[in-house]
């Protein structure tokens, strides 16, 4: 039996990873194959920013592109709620402790995922505040109590996680986010998301044909991810 696992570059405010996420909704039901999470901070430290018109312009920019091309809705409550609170900041570090914290504690870490990316995207919330991450995690059913412990123990670990991460993806010449690094009996290889972006039936169908071995690419020719799949 193949040792398959899906090894997922992302950010919980990277756009074309909320794009990209019915794709790995549908790579977690493919029989046989792992998934395992690797945040990249790419809004952390001296990269978070606060909401100002700037940062509207460009990410509305973006986001509208990913919902033409994938079909995942913006909802009112992000592009004329969050995207108009100058109050709010983009921060990367408190989402991805919350789903590191979920993880530990036993808690899927797309469906965490996913659920930020809605919370965010759809409903317009604060994902970097650590009280709006305690009631999402509550959502998921998770003790409240266990959650704000574990997520100031993942502090700690934080920086040595996107540090594996980061070093993974120059290894392998992962640019962006999101990336995909597929390993099959312990290779290697690079997978492309973006000609399967809005297809999420199609990429299980990839998928599952590499797990059965009906293709073979190899780590040297696996293709990039492009920079209109990345951000």
């Amino acid at each position: 039996m193949v040792n398959a696992t899906l090894h997922y570059y992302y950010d919980p405010l990277c756009g074309w990873c909320y794009g990209a996420a019915p794709l790995l909704a549908a790579a977690a039901n493919v029989d046989g194959l792992a998934i395992t999470l690797h945040a990249g901070a790419m809004m952390s430290g001296p990269n978070r920013q606060p909401v100002s018109a700037q940062l509207r312009q460009y990410v509305m920019t973006h986001d509208q592109r990913i919902q033409q091309l994938t079909g995942q809705p913006f909802g009112d409550g992000y592009f004329n709620g969050l995207l108009l609170d100058n109050h709010a900041v983009f921060d990367s570090t408190p989402p991805t402790l919350a789903i590191l914290a979920a993880e530990a504690l036993g808690v899927d870490g797309l469906t965490i995922l996913h659920r930020l990316q809605q919370a965010h995207y759809v409903e317009g919330q604060r994902i970097a505040e650590p009280a709006v991450l305690q009631q999402l995690a509550q959502e998921l059913g998770l003790d409240g109590a266990a959650f704000a412990a574990e997520y100031q123990r993942q502090q700690g670990e934080f920086a040595a996680h996107v540090g594996r991460s980061l070093r993974d993806m120059a290894a392998h010449g992962l640019r962006g986010f999101p990336s995909l690094l597929l390993e099959l009996d312990g290779q290697l290889q690079r997978l492309e998301l973006s000609p399967y972006l809005g297809k999420p039936d199609a990429f299980a169908g990839y998928l599952q044909g590499l797990l059965a071995g009906a293709a073979n690419l190899g780590t040297d020719d696996a293709p990039l991810c492009t920079p209109d799949g990345c951000r």
